[in-house]
This record gives C-alpha cells, sequence and structure tokens, in this order.
C-alpha cells in the first residue's frame, strides 16, 4: 500500500525562497506542499485549517516572527512538527528555537537532498539537525558546560542508557528490547530522566546528550 504523503506548509517571507522550496520538496513524491505563508500569523491560521504534518519555516518574518510561531504551534497544535530552515547564525537564538519546541533545524545553505531528508525526519517524529548547526550548538553547550552547576543532577547507568536510546531515536520498545526489561520500565526511566534534568522534550534530551558526547552531534534522534 502507498504511503500517505508528508503534508508540509512552507512558511517565508520571501515569495520566491517559497517558491524555490516548494521545487525542492516536489522532488520527493512523497512530499505534498499543501499551503505557502508569509509571516507567523498567517501560518498558524493555515496550521488551524490544514493541520500539516510539517511546517517548514523561516525565523526572520514580520508580524509574528519563527520564535513565537513554534512556541504558538507547540501551545495550541502539538502534533504539528516544526522544522526550522534559515540562514540565522547566532547560536544562543538556535539554542533558543530549539528550547522552545522546533524538532529540527537546517541551515539555508544546506543542499536540498538535506533539506528533504530533514522533512522526512521530522516526520517520522525524529529531529534532524544539519551538521553546522549541530556543531554550533554542540560548542555553545559545552561552553556553557563549563561551570556546571553542583546541582546538576546525576543519571544512574541505567538512565544513561536509556536516555542513548532516545537520543538515537529508538521507540520504547525498541529500547526495551536493547537492554532486556519492559516497556513500562522503559518509560519509568524516561520519566526519572525528564524530571531530574528538568528537560521535557525529547529534542532537548538530544541535546543534553550530545553536550556530553553520548551521542554524535550529526545524527538525527527522536523529538
Amino acid at each position: 500500500m502507498t504511503p500517505k504523503p508528508i503534508r508540509v506548509l512552507v512558511v517565508d517571507d520571501h515569495p520566491v525562497v517559497r517558491r524555490g522550496i516548494r521545487a525542492w520538496l516536489r522532488r520527493n513524491p512523497q512530499i505534498e506542499v499543501v499551503g505557502e505563508a508569509a509571516d507567523g500569523l498567517e501560518a498558524l491560521d493555515l496550521c488551524r485549517s490544514l493541520q500539516p504534518d510539517v511546517v517548514l519555516t523561516d525565523l526572520d518574518m514580520p508580524r509574528m516572527d519563527g520564535l513565537a510561531f513554534t512556541e504558538a504551534v507547540r501551545r495550541e497544535l502539538p502534533n504539528i512538527r516544526v522544522l526550522i530552515l534559515s540562514m540565522h547564525a547566532n547560536t544562543e537564538y538556535i539554542l533558543r528555537i530549539l528550547q522552545a519546541g522546533a524538532h529540527g533545524y537546517v541551515s539555508k545553505e544546506a543542499d536540498p537532498g538535506m533539506i528533504i531528508q530533514a522533512v522526512e525526519a521530522v516526520a517520522r517524529g525524529e529531529s534532524f539537525f544539519s551538521a553546522d548547526v549541530a556543531r554550533a550548538v554542540l560548542n555553545q553547550l559545552v561552553l556553557n558546560e563549563q561551570s556546571p552547576s553542583p546541582q546538576t543532577p546525576e543519571l544512574t547507568p541505567r538512565e544513561r542508557q536509556v536516555l542513548v536510546g532516545i537520543a538515537e531515536g529508538l521507540t520504547n520498545k525498541e529500547i526495551a528490547e536493547r537492554l532486556g526489561v519492559s516497556v513500562r520500565t522503559v518509560e519509568t526511566h524516561r520519566e526519572h530522566i525528564m524530571q531530574k534534568l528538568g528537560i521535557h522534550t525529547v529534542a532537548g534530551l538530544t541535546r543534553y546528550a550530545m553536550a556530553r558526547g553520548l551521542v554524535p552531534p550529526d545524527r538525527p534522534a527522536t523529538p
């Protein structure tokens, strides 16, 4: 049976850029561009009516920028995945957008194949960061961790194993099979990890694992 196409909404304030992105995405017959928007407010309205699987959005836009849009979507329409496509180079801003709940971040300098790969990964329930973005974020996180707080909680060896599985994009069932435990045990460890670290998205857990060298910085991971 032919799988359902990935329904994508493209958001950018430059019509030429939107046309280019649409052309790139059309190279994959499993991706359907269901709409376009020029800013976050328009995009939010279209998300409500179209219910796309993935929103591919820029950051710098009038009326509502990508950060505010991401926060609004995650709050109001949490099933919709948000993938950032931007030239923004400020690492602190990138961290803010990821903390807001974006499921991936790809530089506009990435080749079209990587953009398609990112859309597919995010639609599968993973997170995706292009290598340059991952390196920049990792470097900043390492700098931030040079003077760690003594209150930073330690994970148990088993919790670290579960965290690695999460960051590798494994499901709870797959992690359970790897570790020889029940799915419920994995779910409990997952809850404890989030509580200890104060991180409640898997994209955030992935960044935490990347910063500590538990997984490579350029691999996709579940959000």
